[in-house]
């Protein structure tokens, strides 16, 4: 295999393993330009009706859309939802972007700029925050999760959510219903949906059903979407890129069926099979922005350990700029026995701790060596070896591994799910 080009952060890699297997998502083959694509969906969306069809001139209109964490395409789509707006007479004015943070921090100007592309300056733009009381309306309780969302998403005439449809390491997939709960709900309403990744305490442990790729019976699937359906939002446009960002498919519709019809691509695109499990994985999260901070990166260590045999050994390289991605996260390491840390989360639920806490039990299972930007200290306590370069890395890495070891390269592990089908 001639070298590959890692991403890591917005620099580039080079890795010359020539006896290394590569594992990278289907090509969808050249896709049809980006505008064509969202013209089309919106054209024929699944499930509803038209969005022409369905706003009227003088109604107030939220756009709910991701983050900077997610490359979802929205400097394409949103100018183009904007102008059908327009075409159906609803003016600028009466138009507002919210950015589903969830429990994230806050946008800076310029992450605004990239977000809305053509539209910064010309239509209002606000941040999300679970925290504020005066941003949230209680919409009632469903199976027991109080559901409060963002003031300005319950109070509009019309809701569009938006965003990408990618594999979630225990939701399922993101996107879709994940838009408003945890994108824009209260931080209690996220922790209650995400506390259904524990089965019952007289059981112990996660749901095996809340995992990457899996829906049906998904219990934390199941929670966000009830959930999310007390918003009643009128449409919905999720797109599913490729790895290297270009926009593979456009879904548009009601909630849960054009969600459903994305997850199809992503699943096809996304789920790898292989036929033996490795001794060695390399993973590049696939840059910037799945690895600005080590929550985004975790999503690919937790796809590509599943490509290990037991005990394997693993090399994420996650630059993770922003540190952990949250204040608390790190602080969750205290707990280094696995009981215990599950008893402590189980008594406090946070979002933040299930990722610790997910983290810690996959570096107890595998050798996981972290080329990043955290210290030897910081990477020991969540259970891992600090390199600083990828030649160190693998240095250490065949220290304990067999000889001629099983190796597999991921360049895209933030958004490739293996799955090992040995007999």
């Amino acid at each position: 295999m001639p070298a590959l080009q890692l991403k890591y952060g917005s620099e580039t890699l080079s890795l010359d393993l020539p006896d290394a297997s590569l594992l990278r998502a289907a090509d969808p083959g050249p896709p049809a330009p980006p505008e064509q694509l969202i013209s089309r969906a919106l054209d024929a969306p699944i499930d509803t009706l038209p969005l022409e069809r369905i706003v009227r001139p003088g109604e107030s209109v939220t756009i709910v859309t991701s983050d900077i964490t997610r490359a979802t395409g929205s400097e394409r789509y949103l100018p183009l939802l904007v102008e059908r707006l327009n075409r159906a007479g609803v003016m600028d004015a009466d138009i507002r972007i919210v950015i589903a943070l969830g429990i994230h921090r806050r946008q800076t100007e310029a992450e605004h700029r990239k977000i809305l592309g053509p539209l910064y300056g010309r239509i209002a733009v606000v941040d999300h925050d679970c925290d504020d009381p005066r941003q949230l309306v209680e919409l009632g309780t469903v199976d027991g999760i109080p559901v409060a969302v963002n003031r300005t998403v319950a109070e509009a005439d019309r809701v569009i959510v938006t965003g990408t449809i990618g594999v979630h390491y225990f939701a399922g997939f993101g996107g879709g219903r994940k838009g408003l709960v945890p994108g824009v709900a209260a931080r209690a309403t996220c922790m209650a949906t995400h506390f259904k990744v524990f089965n019952p305490p007289e059981v112990g442990g996660k749901h095996p059903l809340a995992a990457p790729a899996v829906l049906d019976g998904n219990p934390v699937h199941a929670a966000i979407l009830k959930a999310a359906r007390l918003v009643a939002p009128d449409f919905l446009l999720n797109t599913v890129l490729t790895p290297d960002k270009r926009i593979a498919g456009v879904f548009c519709g009601e909630l849960e069926q054009a969600h459903l019809a994305g997850c199809d691509l992503a699943r096809r695109l996304y789920t790898v099979p292989l036929a033996t499990a490795a001794d060695l994985a390399v993973i590049s999260c696939g840059g910037a922005p799945k690895d600005i901070n080590f929550i985004q990166a975790h999503k690919a260590l937790d796809y590509g350990v599943r490509a290990l045999r037991p005990g394997g050994t693993a090399i994420l390289l996650a630059e993770c700029p922003d540190g952990f991605g949250h204040p608390t996260f790190f602080d969750w390491f205290r707990h280094q026995d696995l009981d215990a840390f599950e008893t402590a989360l189980r008594a406090d639920y946070q979002i933040n701790g299930q990722t610790a806490h997910a983290t810690l039990v996959k570096a107890r299972r595998y050798r996981v060596i972290l080329v990043s930007r955290f210290s030897a200290e910081q990477t020991a306590a969540m259970g891992m070896e600090k390199a600083e370069t990828l030649d160190a890395a693998l240095q250490m890495a065949y220290q304990g591994l067999p000889e001629n070891p099983r190796t597999l390269v991921i360049p895209d592990g933030g958004t490739v799910l293996p799955v090992v089908r040995e007999s």
